[in-house]
C-alpha cells in the first residue's frame, strides 16, 4: 500500500484533487469525506435547474460516491464531517452524521477543500421559512419544491453578484414578478460602474424591479409572504427571498488546527499550494490567491481555478514541484439576453490603489459589432480595457448579446501570456462575416489603445463631459460637436450639441472656435475619430472625442 492521503471536501477542488491523484497513482490510498450528501455537482448549474432551462436534476450530479468508488478506486465517504485536525499526530477525527459515529482517520497528506458558504448576516428574520439561499444540492431541492407547492408570485433577490443575477433571470423565467435588491450603487461588484449600467438597462428592461444603493434593516414574516425594510424606509413585499450576499471560506477547521489564514479569513498557502502546517494542503474557495495582475493576495473563489488548482496539487502529491501562478478572476455571466465578462483589475480597484488615470493607467472604451455589420444578426459589443503606459493590459470588460465570451477569452490569453496592446494589435483571429470583423473587436481594443498612448486620440467619459456641461462657469468654453447625419440626430442629440455632419466639416470648420474644447461624437465613435483627427490636423489644440458614442451615453441615462 502506497501513501494514504485524505480530502476534506468534494465538488470542484476536492473531486478534482483525487481523480488527478489516482490517475497519476494507482496504489494510493485516498479517502474523501464529504459533510453533505454530494460530492460533485455542478453548483454554477443550479439557478438554470430552478429556472428550468435544464430540466433533469441527475444532469447536475458529476459524479457519485459508487461511481468514484468503481472508476478511481476511491473511498468516498459522504454525510462524514471532519471535526478536528491533529497535526502532531497526523489525524483527523471524523463523526458519520447518519449515526454519529466518531472515529479517528490517519494521513500521510491531508488535502483541505472545503469550499465557502453563502454570507448570512444577523439580520433579524434572516432564518424565515421562505428565505432561500441557493450554493448545494440540498438549497435547490428546498427551493424547487416551494415554487411547486406554494406556487408563489413574487420574489425579491438580496445581492446583485453572479449568483443573484442568475437568480433574478431563472425566477421570472419561471414566471415570478422578480425585486433586486443591492446594497452598492451597482451590480457586479467586479464591474466598472459605466460597464454595470448596461446591465441595469436589462434588467429594467426585463421588468426586473431594481433596487440600488439600500441594505435590508429586517425581514418580517407577514402570513405567507416576507416584508422587506430597507434602510431608507422602503418596504418591498415578496413571497419569497433569495440571499445572495456574497460567500465566505469554510475555513474554521484549519484555523482550529492552527493552520495560517490571511486576512479574510482564507487559507494561506504558498505557491505549491502547501499551508503552514507540514503535509497539509488546500486548494478552491478555502484558500487565498496571488492577483496574477497585481501580485497581492485576494480571494478568487471561481470554479476555474479551484480545476486548475487541483490538478497541481495531486502532481505535486506525485512528486512534482508546480506552482499555481495566481487568478485572474476571468468570468462570464448571463442576464437575460445580455453577457457580460470580466478580466483582471477594474478602473474601480486602480483608483482605490492610487493610481491616476492619463498617467499611470489608461482606458480604452469603444463599442463594435459581433460580427460584420452588414451580415444578418450582428449586435453591439461594448469593450472596455485598462492599461499602462508601456502598454500592458491590467484588466477588461465586456458587455454584450453575442460574442463576448470569446473576446473576454482573447483578452485573459493574452494577459496571461505577457501580451500588451501592441498584440491586439497583431492577433490574426479568425474570420467569416458570420462570425467576426476583419478587424475583430480585440483588434480595435488594440488599434485604439495605440493611438491613446501615441496622442493621435484623447477621449472624454460621459459623466466627464456631463459635469462640463453642468458647470455654468465652464460650459462656454466647451463645444459638444455632433458629427452623425440629419437623419440621426433627428432621432436623438445630446442637448446642448452643435451640429456639423463628418462630410461637411472640412469646409465648415471655420463655424467653431480654436480656443474651446471641441467633443465630437456620433453612434459609436468611428465617426467622431475621423471628425478629431481632422480637427487636430487643422489647429484646434483641445480636441477630446466622446468614448463610446452616443450608443453608450444613452444607455448611461437610461430612465432619465
Amino acid at each position: 500500500m502506497g501513501r494514504k492521503t485524505l480530502i476534506i471536501g468534494g465538488v470542484a477542488g476536492g473531486a478534482t484533487t483525487a481523480a488527478r491523484l489516482r490517475r497519476r497513482d494507482e496504489h494510493r490510498q485516498i479517502i474523501m469525506f464529504e459533510r453533505g450528501s454530494y460530492i460533485s455537482y455542478a453548483n454554477c448549474g443550479l439557478p438554470y435547474y430552478i429556472g428550468g432551462e435544464i430540466r433533469d436534476r441527475n444532469a447536475l450530479l458529476l459524479q457519485t460516491p459508487q461511481a468514484m468508488k468503481q472508476k478511481f478506486n476511491i473511498d468516498v465517504r459522504v454525510c462524514s464531517e471532519v471535526t478536528s485536525i491533529d497535526p502532531e499526530k497526523k489525524k483527523v477525527t471524523v463523526r458519520n452524521l447518519n449515526t454519529d459515529e466518531i472515529y479517528e482517520e490517519s494521513y500521510d497528506d491531508l488535502v483541505i477543500a472545503t469550499g465557502s458558504s453563502p454570507v448570512k448576516p444577523p439580520v433579524p428574520g434572516i432564518d424565515g421559512r421562505n428565505i432561500f439561499t441557493l450554493w448545494t444540492v440540498p438549497d435547490t431541492d428546498a427551493m424547487k419544491q416551494y415554487l411547486e407547492i406554494h406556487r408563489p408570485k413574487t420574489a425579491a433577490v438580496i445581492g446583485g453578484g453572479f449568483i443573484g443575477l442568475e437568480m433574478a433571470e431563472n425566477l421570472h423565467r419561471a414566471g415570478l414578478k422578480v425585486s433586486l435588491i443591492e446594497m452598492q450603487n451597482q451590480v457586479m461588484p467586479p464591474f466598472d460602474p459605466d460597464m454595470a449600467n448596461l446591465i441595469h438597462e436589462t434588467l429594467r428592461g426585463n421588468q426586473v424591479d431594481l433596487i440600488l444603493g439600500d441594505g435590508v434593516k429586517e425581514f418580517c414574516q407577514e402570513k405567507d409572504s416576507v416584508i422587506i425594510r430597507l434602510n431608507s424606509g422602503t418596504q418591498v413585499e415578496a413571497d419569497m427571498v433569495v440571499l445572495s450576499i456574497g460567500v465566505r471560506p469554510n475555513s474554521e477547521l484549519a484555523e482550529k488546527a492552527g493552520i495560517r489564514l490571511n486576512e479574510r479569513r482564507g487559507i494561506a498557502v504558498n505557491d505549491y499550494l502547501e499551508t503552514s502546517v507540514p503535509d497539509i494542503y488546500a486548494v478552491g474557495d478555502v484558500i487565498g490567491v496571488d492577483h496574477y495582475v497585481t501580485g497581492e493576495k485576494t480571494m478568487i473563489p471561481l470554479a476555474g481555478p479551484a480545476n486548475k488548482q487541483a490538478r497541481i496539487l495531486a502532481d505535486n502529491l506525485c512528486g512534482d514541484r508546480k506552482k499555481y501562478k495566481g487568478s485572474m478572476g476571468t468570468s462570464v455571466v448571463k442576464i437575460f439576453d445580455l453577457h457580460a465578462a470580466g478580466v483582471g483589475l477594474n478602473e474601480k480597484q486602480l483608483k482605490a490603489m492610487g493610481k491616476r488615470k492619463g498617467k499611470e493607467y489608461f482606458t480604452a472604451l469603444i463599442d463594435q459589432k459581433s460580427h460584420a455589420g452588414y451580415y444578418p444578426g450582428a449586435t453591439p459589443l461594448t469593450l472596455k480595457m485598462m492599461f499602462e503606459p508601456d502598454g500592458t493590459i491590467l484588466g477588461g470588460q465586456i458587455v454584450g448579446k453575442d460574442g463576448v465570451d470569446k473576446r473576454i477569452d482573447t483578452l485573459a490569453t493574452a494577459m496571461r501570456l505577457g501580451g500588451t496592446i501592441y498584440d491586439l494589435e497583431e492577433l490574426e483571429l479568425a474570420y467569416a462575416p458570420p462570425f467576426s470583423s476583419a478587424k475583430d473587436p480585440v483588434n480595435m481594443l488594440g488599434f485604439v489603445a495605440e493611438n491613446i498612448l501615441r496622442g493621435m486620440a484623447t477621449f472624454i467619459e460621459w459623466d466627464e463631459m456631463d459635469a462640463l456641461m453642468a458647470d455654468h462657469t465652464r460650459k462656454d468654453d466647451v463645444v459638444v460637436l455632433d458629427v452623425t447625419e440629419e437623419v440621426e440626430r433627428k432621432a436623438y442629440a445630446i442637448p446642448g450639441s452643435y451640429h456639423i455632419p463628418l462630410g461637411q466639416l472640412r469646409e465648415r470648420m471655420d463655424e467653431l472656435d480654436k480656443n474651446k474644447l471641441i467633443i465630437p461624437y456620433c453612434a459609436i465613435g468611428v465617426r467622431s475619430y475621423n471628425a478629431a483627427r481632422i480637427l487636430m490636423q487643422n489647429g484646434f489644440q483641445r480636441v477630446r472625442t466622446l468614448s463610446g458614442g452616443t450608443a453608450f451615453y444613452r444607455s448611461m441615462h437610461d430612465g432619465e
